[in-house]
């Protein structure tokens, strides 16, 4: 009777090791915050200013261990606060988001006094300002090198942001405008004019109609000249 009642012991106190030993470890919370900050810095690189980065990691799940973190951002925006996404592949799948607020402080440009359409921007046109740059309207030009020479596209006022959907490229092609079509072969180039169906800026493909009606499609080479794609 007693090696019985050892035997029943023993299954259920060593089943009950194994079962704890065979439980998936922990991931490290420290680790999932330290890569997520890597990852955000990575993000905000593609500013002038300098990222402070918090994150705040009281509401993950616990997780089991993880072989390669990997991190996104819904929505592929930079924001002052967002959810990171962060993803486990392997050993045992799983998707948890941490919370974070980013904020980049930098300088940006507006225009020194109301702008008209059509103007050509040069530094004595823009005044520099100091800001949050994650704060600014999306599509906020904030590179000087992106804005001296474009020309506005619609009325700037004063003190307002600039966004680059309100510039366009001077070497670029306006729709409608009529252009010097070019088509290269060996040992010649042959051109006619023909009018622009679509505009863009240099390197970007566009159609043409050409004087008999006919629709190409060509290249952007500059403001006036488009080279026909054979």
């Amino acid at each position: 009777m007693q090696k019985i009642l050892a035997l029943f012991l023993c299954t259920v106190v060593c089943g009950g090791v194994a079962h704890a030993s065979a439980a998936p470890r922990a991931q490290d919370t420290a680790q999932i915050i330290a890569q997520a900050q890597d990852f955000l810095r990575q993000q905000a690189s593609h500013y002038s200013g300098k990222p402070q980065i918090a994150i705040d990691a009281s509401r993950l799940d616990t997780l089991p261990a993880c072989a390669q973190l990997q991190f996104f951002l819904p929505g592929n925006r930079l924001r002052s606060s967002i959810s990171v996404g962060v993803r486990c592949a392997t050993p045992h799948p799983w998707t948890n988001y941490v919370q974070a607020t980013v904020s980049i402080q930098g300088s940006y440009y507006v225009a020194a006094h109301n702008l008209e359409r059509g103007e050509t921007l040069d530094p004595g046109k823009l005044d520099i300002r100091s800001a949050d740059l994650l704060t600014l309207p999306p599509g906020t030009v904030v590179d000087l090198s992106q804005l001296i020479g474009r020309i506005t596209t619609q009325r700037l006022i004063a003190g307002a942001p600039i966004k680059s959907n309100a510039l366009r490229n001077p070497q670029s092609i306006m729709r409608g405008q009529t252009v010097r079509l070019e088509a290269r072969g060996v040992g010649f180039v042959a051109s006619s004019e023909g009018r622009a169906v679509q505009g863009g800026a240099p390197g970007a493909q566009i159609q043409v109609r050409t004087g008999t009606g006919r629709i190409v499609t060509g290249t952007i080479v500059d403001k006036a000249t488009v080279s026909v794609i054979n």
